[in-house]
């Protein structure tokens, strides 16, 4: 039986309370633990960073609601650094990369499969192939510039294979705009997974801003640079199948309800059990805040919750390897482009987009050159046997 989101009251929002050590703990071993252990932390850690950007965005639009998102928006902040804290510190900068990589890559895959609306599913999938060859990029670089195996943070979950060539994934920005959803007849579990996937890419949009520039080497810093831009074009396209005529409450209530829909995921599924438990007193505490987030709803939109988002949480996002269905989705899909809010054959592709990535590889494309002539192989190209 799911969780019923308004009866589960969960923890009472003044109960809400953390301790420095309580919120530096011991993170987690980055051979030992589960790679699907990590790609939760990752998910997670952008979800609560998302609620924090909404809540500060939403309070400056909204004056009788800047106490109430204050309240709420503290707590979210010190679960956001619970959360993130658990990356050890022997995780290069590069290994965090890949883990993030295989965030976009797993849990965009698990999202495509069971999204209802056809067409989302598709912009899901068009997403995935670009976020799955920049997992192949960043391994190149990892490889060639610390001697490591990404397969050591992958655990064998994730192909490292070219996608749609992230050379061919700069587009024109009218070409990233999509259809929203239509927030009156979309099922609970699009608007869910819309918000999830969103947050999850603006996350990897801004870890990247701010690492690339950490390199003194000059091809990593362009790689970042190249693949933080098409970062930026995902939140783009992920933020736009939103419907824009959600009122700001509503818009609050569906970002509470999508985390505890993520923290809800996570816990049933975690095979850590000290994060198990982060992942329960955290679902406790989002069904609080989204409790006190449907109070003023009611109060001030004079509407029934239940409207914007059904009682009882949907099946849990499955954490596993989707090895097969991504394969088949890039041997089907790879050429695909986009058009305006449409996807054709790359044959067909607009005038706009070409210009654009002419005008940004005149001077030649990072992620070629960094993944120039590699093919993965265990243990890194020096292990490959040369005949």
């Amino acid at each position: 039986m799911g969780v019923k989101l308004f009866d589960s009251k969960g923890t009472p929002l003044d109960k809400q309370r953390f301790t420095w050590k309580d919120m530096v703990q011991q993170p987690i071993s980055k051979l030992d633990d589960d790679a699907f252990t990590r790609v939760r932390i990752i998910l997670m850690n952008g979800l609560e960073v998302e609620a924090i950007r909404f809540q500060h965005l939403c309070a400056r639009m909204n004056k009788e609601l800047q106490v109430p998102l204050a309240k709420v928006r503290r707590v979210e902040q010190h679960q956001q650094t619970t959360i993130n804290w658990l990356i050890s510190s022997d995780h290069s900068p590069l290994e965090t990369t890949i883990g993030y990589e295989q965030v976009a890559i797993e849990v965009t895959a698990a999202v495509a499969q069971n999204e209802p609306d056809p067409y989302l599913a598709q912009v899901y999938r068009f997403g995935l192939l670009e976020d799955f060859d920049h997992l192949y990029r960043y391994a190149a670089l990892l490889d060639r510039l610390e001697g490591k195996d990404a397969n050591n943070i992958l655990q064998s979950h994730t192909d490292i294979l070219p996608g749609r060539p992230t050379v061919d994934e700069h587009r024109a920005p009218e070409d990233d705009v999509r259809d929203h959803y239509d927030r009156a007849k979309a099922s609970a579990i699009t608007k869910l997974h819309a918000t999830t996937i969103m947050a999850a890419e603006y996350q990897t949009h801004d870890f990247y801003a701010n690492v690339g520039p950490m390199y003194a080497d000059p091809l990593a810093r362009q790689l970042y640079a190249e693949i933080a831009s098409i970062e930026e074009q995902h939140v783009t396209q992920y933020e736009s199948i939103i419907d824009p005529y959600e009122t700001w409450l509503e818009k609050w209530l569906l970002h509470e309800a999508t985390e505890a829909y993520n923290y809800y995921s996570c816990m049933e599924q975690e095979t850590n059990p000290r994060i198990k438990a982060i992942w329960e007193r955290f679902l406790d505490y989002e069904l609080g805040q989204l409790n006190y987030v449907a109070e003023l709803f009611k109060k001030y939109e004079k509407r029934d919750p239940t409207e914007v988002i059904s009682d009882t949480l949907p099946e849990p996002i499955p954490f596993k390897s989707n090895r097969e269905f991504v394969r088949e989705v890039l041997s089907q899909e790879v050429n695909l482009r986009a058009l305006g809010t449409q996807f054709v054959d790359h044959t067909q592709e607009g005038q706009a987009s070409l210009g654009q990535r002419q005008q940004l590889n005149s001077e030649g494309s990072p992620s070629q050159t960094a993944a120039a002539g590699y093919q993965w192989s265990p243990g890194t190209e020096l292990n490959r046997k040369i005949a």
